[in-house]
């Protein structure tokens, strides 16, 4: 059977409310022929007058009074589905869980103080943080994760993103280290060490290293490990440099003095880290709350 034309539903409500034909027309914006047609459509449907004379008005029939509240109520639902307007939630009592995907690095330098404005807005709220094995936007797409933050690749077309902060790479070694000694780290001393490396900024990397090739300096990579703390604890431990954040090193330099980190000897480029999300949470306003907590602890917290 075919599905019945729902657009009828806001004409009938207009003249179960109206009992009038032209006021009901000049509720919807048509014309009083039109909306005279559509009464004859709704008989039909209905099998019912719906509206019929009574000297010079019109009255309900007993099955408009019986349907009257309830189309009310349908076109009242129709219209908050069609027209959501956005609602304010209670964060004292809201009850939520939001996985965000980031690298080890992110958590250690922002997940504190992330998790603590959090708890303080709203204490029923919990953040799982989940490492990044890949990167695509499969997580995001399915719903296994509600946030994504790194730096932006290939993602899809639909993906949102919004830029956190600008980070940059360092070289860092353990302190006491013979680079440390020197007033300025030239390339030559700096590619005369081993290097251990984390998997990411592989770009960066590349330019890096063909910076290093076009001065006839090769850098030897001893050692790749899975995150920069590793990294960081390899080079603490050992005599190899390791490039690393510089977001991440601010933190861990203000924690402990046993690391020295210095600007590279050649430019390479910055980087933005960013925070991407699925169109379908666009407009939730709790997602959008997570949102503008987040950039607010990332620009309050790596003031670079």
């Amino acid at each position: 059977m075919p599905e019945p034309d729902l657009n009828l539903l806001f004409a009938l409500d207009a003249l179960l409310t109206e009992k009038n034909v032209t006021r009901a027309a000049q509720a919807l914006q048509l014309s009083a022929s039109a909306m005279s047609r559509t009464l004859t459509r709704l008989r039909a449907e209905t099998g019912d007058p719906l509206l019929v004379r009574a000297g010079r008005q019109m009255v309900l029939t007993p099955y408009s009074e019986e349907i009257r509240e309830r189309t009310r109520h349908v076109v009242d639902e129709a219209r908050s589905l069609l027209r959501p307007s956005p609602v304010v939630p209670d964060f004292s009592t809201l009850r939520r869980t939001f996985t965000i995907r980031a690298n080890e690095a992110f958590v250690e330098v922002l997940g504190a103080p992330l998790i603590a404005e959090v708890a303080a807005l709203a204490p029923l709220v919990r953040l799982h943080f989940a490492s990044k094995p890949e990167k695509n936007a499969a997580s995001l797409r399915n719903g296994s994760a509600d946030l994504e933050i790194g730096v932006l690749e290939e993602m899809g077309p639909e993906v949102r993103v919004r830029a956190l902060f600008r980070d940059r790479y360092l070289g860092v070694v353990r302190k006491g280290h013979p680079l440390e000694t020197e007033q300025k780290v030239t390339a030559e001393r700096y590619a005369a060490f081993g290097h251990v490396v984390a998997p990411y900024g592989r770009q960066i990397i590349e330019s890096l290293d063909a910076t290093l090739a076009r001065l006839g300096l090769e850098r030897t990579t001893v050692s790749m490990v899975p995150s920069f703390p590793a990294a960081l604890a390899v080079a603490r431990a050992s005599d190899l440099v390791a490039l690393l954040p510089a977001s991440f090193m601010n933190a861990q330099l203000a924690e402990s003095g046993s690391a020295w980190s210095f600007e590279l000897p050649v430019a390479t480029d910055g980087f933005t880290i960013s925070q991407m999300w699925h169109p379908r949470l666009e407009v939730d306003p709790v997602h959008r709350w997570l949102r503008e907590l987040v950039l607010r602890v990332c620009r309050r917290q790596v003031p670079l």
